[in-house]
């Protein structure tokens, strides 16, 4: 499917063109991968010789992204202080080694050390920005943002026309896709539905949970079952193309089989390590306590932001951002002037 054929069929227009009755259209930023996404790609530099391209780089997109996906309101998600410790207690390995290495070969830092200064300063100053625009920013102590968006995902939707839309680059959001929530991948710029997954995949988005616990995540150091990759895991189970898989019939399916491949009896042999696997990837179920999911709710039902356009360019001319956001006064208002209460 063509992607303005979809955007039609996203923005809730039947088939003879004509608009149908709108729900709400909720954009959900994965905060931190837009950012670093932007960091490692934009090899910018002010007039200073201050490294710009995180910090410009995550406003152009942010713009590309709401007139993309024309929300009526914008999240834009973080990571909290100590975020990966609740699932560090179960695998002491997850995420461990990303602030060993750089993510850039940029002239503008001469070592680790410098880069990392430089997405600091510029993710602070990130925030400093979107104080004065319209949208929610939403972080939490101890807590992932996939959590936060996975939550959040969950409760806004009260009809089959509110369409909750999640960009990030992150497969994790895969498993949350349903008739509601939408990912959209900005490096393959596409758009993941059920149908999507179910062409791409062969399987059901409920099954995606299962799909990433056997396989694991190298990008999180969650190890997948040694032998078993992309291509042989519909050819053991595929089951996964026929109805939604839990892991305990993972493990059925794996008891009838072990004689068959040796990867069986590895799942087997490995069934606590999996189910630690799932625990950790699984979004249905976020990383949260009661008082974590009250305030996320209070946060999704006011309204408190603020929208101060002149001192969002004050502050992009303070930076000398230059020419990253083409006609910064005219862009800031014809981007968010529309969300504003």
């Amino acid at each position: 499917m063509k992607q303005k054929e979809l955007l039609k069929l996203l923005n809730n227009l039947d088939e003879h063109g004509k608009e149908t009755v709108e729900g709400q259209r909720i954009l959900m930023i994965d905060g931190l991968n837009l950012f670093f996404r932007n960091f490692a790609m934009m090899n910018m530099v002010n007039p200073d010789g201050v490294h710009i391209g995180g910090l410009g780089g995550f406003f152009r997109s942010l713009g590309a992204e709401i007139r993309r996906i024309d929300p009526t309101q914008v999240y834009v998600v973080f990571d909290g202080a100590g975020s990966a410790n609740a699932r560090k207690n179960l695998l002491p390995e997850y995420k461990s080694g990303r602030d060993l290495q750089r993510i850039t070969n940029w002239d503008a830092f001469d070592n680790l050390e410098e880069e990392h200064d430089s997405k600091v300063d510029q993710m602070v100053r990130i925030i400093q920005y979107l104080k004065t625009l319209p949208v929610k920013t939403v972080t939490l102590p101890k807590v992932e943002a996939d959590d936060i968006i996975a939550y959040i995902s969950s409760i806004i939707p009260q009809s089959p026309k509110d369409k909750v839309f999640i960009v990030s680059s992150d497969k994790d959001f895969l498993q949350l896709v349903n008739e509601n929530v939408i990912v959209y991948r900005p490096m393959e710029k596409e758009f993941y539905t059920e149908q999507t997954i179910r062409e791409k995949y062969n399987m059901d988005p409920k099954n995606f949970i299962i799909h990433k616990t056997l396989l694991g995540d190298n990008s999180d150091k969650v190890k997948g079952v040694k032998g078993l990759g992309e291509k042989g895991l519909l050819k053991k189970f595929p089951e996964l193309k026929e109805k939604i898989l839990t892991l305990d019939d993972v493990y059925n399916i794996c008891e009838q089989k072990y004689k068959d491949h040796v990867v069986y009896a590895r799942i087997i042999q490995g069934i606590d390590e999996l189910e630690k696997n799932y625990k950790i990837m699984d979004l249905s179920n976020p990383m949260l306590d009661e008082n974590d999911k009250k305030y996320l709710t209070q946060v999704v039902k006011t309204n408190d932001y603020n929208y101060i356009p002149d001192q969002f360019v004050a502050f992009y001319n303070e930076d000398k951002l230059g020419g990253m956001i083409r006609n910064v006064e005219f862009w800031v208002k014809d981007v968010f002037e529309k969300l504003k209460l």
